[in-house]
């Protein structure tokens, strides 16, 4: 595979550039490249410039409003309601997640719900926000159906990622996103890019047969949970609480009403903030130091986030698949 070298402001300034030419106002174009461009710099390869194609297919197709703005409602002191009007997630949450924030330290515990917006990018970025103020944080939104329920051959779920931050006054939070899917389909996409194998047990090919292949998955096939009836138990979950109990779609209904342009879809987002200085009686934050440092004691063991977070000191150039930047600049 060849790569280019670019730097951490030459990635913004690429995405920044595509997103202007695009459709996009300044402020969304600005807040979308810095999302990308701290992806790369994590080493989020496949929620950075890798996305950007699909984003541009959705503005240029009108799905996605490169220049809307997201209405907040604040139903209750903890629910905060948001009507994304088919603003990028990255818009939404820039605004949305302060007001979360302030509600969670006043009462303890807040929601967010967020509907009709396009959410196609990592979702730590929003939990570990949350969690760098003092709050626990968990996150999950559904997409178009990719992954099939366990003992099906036929897709069902969206590949339904959950978030959850934990904070640490003092240093940086932990922080898990995972895809309840047995992998992300942009890993699998990634994987196909650079013609690498991926496990079995990932997907299935369109005739229903395992394979490791990531070609076979990503082009009509589809992706099997994690962990069996486990991991598709809280794929179930994720479908539930990012659709009627945020007032948004199933991944299915997604489908049904989406134009299959390749751009993210417009789906509901559900985030929960809570505050452990309020719940806990105790030294919370020394308490889970113990249990953290008894984690990291054990060989092999490093926590969540912690390889993104060494990621993100290197303030050097990342090395970029140049086909892929020969793609992006062609866009613009």
């Amino acid at each position: 595979m060849s790569t280019i070298s670019l730097t951490l402001d030459e990635i913004f300034d690429l995405a920044k550039k595509t997103l202007l030419a695009n459709g996009c106002d300044d402020e969304t174009a600005s807040i979308l490249a810095d999302l990308i461009m701290k992806a790369e710099r994590d080493g989020s390869l496949s929620h950075g410039l890798f996305r950007l194609p699909a984003y541009v297919t959705g503005l240029k197709s009108g799905k996605i409003n490169g220049k809307g703005k997201p209405k907040i409602k604040k139903i209750s002191a903890s629910v905060i309601k948001v009507l994304g009007n088919n603003c990028l997630a990255p818009v939404v949450l820039n605004k949305s997640i302060p007001e979360l924030i302030k509600a969670a330290k006043q009462n303890g515990v807040a929601v967010l719900a967020i509907n009709n917006s396009h959410h196609m990018a990592a979702m730590w970025p929003e939990t570990e926000m949350i969690a760098e103020q003092g709050l626990v944080a968990f996150a999950c939104t559904s997409y178009k159906p990719a992954v099939a329920p366990a003992g099906a051959t036929k897709p069902l779920f969206g590949t339904n990622p959950i978030s959850f931050a934990w904070p640490r006054p003092g240093k940086t939070p932990v922080v898990y996103d995972m895809a309840t899917a047995s992998m992300a389909m942009g890993e699998v996409q990634v994987a196909k890019r650079e013609g690498h194998k991926v496990p079995l047990g990932t997907g299935l090919t369109k005739d229903g047969k395992e394979t490791t292949n990531p070609g076979e998955i990503a082009d009509g096939g589809v992706l099997l949970p994690f962990g069996g009836y486990k991991g598709s138990g809280i794929a179930m979950m994720v479908e539930l609480l990012a659709g009627p109990l945020v007032g948004d779609n199933f991944s299915f209904e997604t489908a049904a009403n989406d134009n299959n342009d390749g751009g993210p879809p417009s789906g509901g987002e559900f985030i929960l903030a809570i505050s452990p200085s309020k719940l806990s009686e105790n030294n919370w934050d020394k308490h889970s130091e113990k249990f953290f440092e008894k984690m990291k004691s054990m060989d092999g063991v490093r926590l969540p986030g912690e390889r993104r977070h060494k990621n993100r000191l290197d303030k050097g150039p990342r090395n970029i698949n140049e086909e892929l930047v020969n793609k992006i600049k062609s866009l613009s």
